[in-house]
């Protein structure tokens, strides 16, 4: 079978149509754990590229999108397992703890998923960017961090790797809108400060010959309010309302 080649100059070239978005499973088992045993991967699609010899915008593909690279470990100190993640204008820096990659059947672990966020300037004062870069390894039982058990039989034994690769995914992380955020916060803040602002008016209805309330006319319905003061007409002992809101009514006279 033909191996394909999908990578030319550095810069991945996929025909038209197609999209190379793997699972973390996927990058690990197919491809990672490939390269490290030195096994035919299932296409020629990721570079091989020192990623520290270069900036983040430096590397090569598409800036707009997701970049993947086979790398190889620097150590930062001859006899220490740090590693050396300085380029030209900055330096790459861990954040959060490991990410375990776990296959999806059988719950194995089989690599390790660390997050970077690139810097500026020189530690501990560089300013932090919005470029962000998940570093893959490829681990066996032996370097597994999960539980595994404690006694082996001779036909356990590993496979020792070839080389201490790792896969890097590189991508520019999108900032929110904050412009449009900013807004809608601002509108809230100015909605409930006219709330606050706005005081109640008060009508006092009892008041004989006020003509300015600035209300619509009570309805004649029954569920209206009002207040009903004495008639003047002494012989028919009538009250009628102020605001026509109730019937008349007559009152009987007591006896004395």
């Amino acid at each position: 079978m033909e191996k394909l080649n999908f990578v030319k100059n550095g810069v991945l070239r996929l025909p038209p149509g197609f999209r190379f978005h793997p699972t973390d499973e996927e990058l690990v088992v197919q491809y990672l754990k490939r390269k490290v045993f030195s096994c035919p991967l299932p296409a020629s699609i990721i570079p091989e590229v020192d990623v520290c010899k270069f900036d983040p915008w430096d590397l090569p593909g598409d800036l707009e999108q997701e970049r993947y690279y086979f790398s190889t470990r620097e150590a930062k100190y001859p006899n220490g397992n740090r590693s050396n993640r300085a380029t030209g204008s900055g330096y790459w820096k861990a954040t959060g703890i490991d990410k375990q990659i776990v296959t999806s059947r059988g719950n194995q672990v089989v690599g390790m998923k660390k997050t970077l966020v690139f810097y500026r300037g020189k530690p501990p004062h560089g300013s932090r960017t919005d470029w962000i870069m998940h570093e893959y390894r490829f681990v066996t039982a032996e370097t597994s961090p999960s539980n595994a058990p404690q006694n082996k039989t001779s036909t356990e034994s590993s496979v020792v790797p070839m080389e201490n690769w790792v896969l890097c995914r590189i991508f520019l992380k999108k900032r929110s809108n904050k412009s449009e955020d900013d807004n809608v916060q601002t509108g809230k803040e100015n909605t409930v400060g006219k709330l606050r602002t706005t005081k109640p008016v008060f009508y006092d209805f009892m008041t004989k010959g006020r003509t300015d309330l600035n209300v619509a006319p009570a309805s004649s319905s029954s569920g209206s309010s009002g207040v009903t003061e004495v008639s003047s007409n002494e012989s028919d002992h009538e009250e009628s309302s102020s605001c026509n809101s109730f019937p008349h009514f007559r009152r009987k006279p007591t006896s004395l």
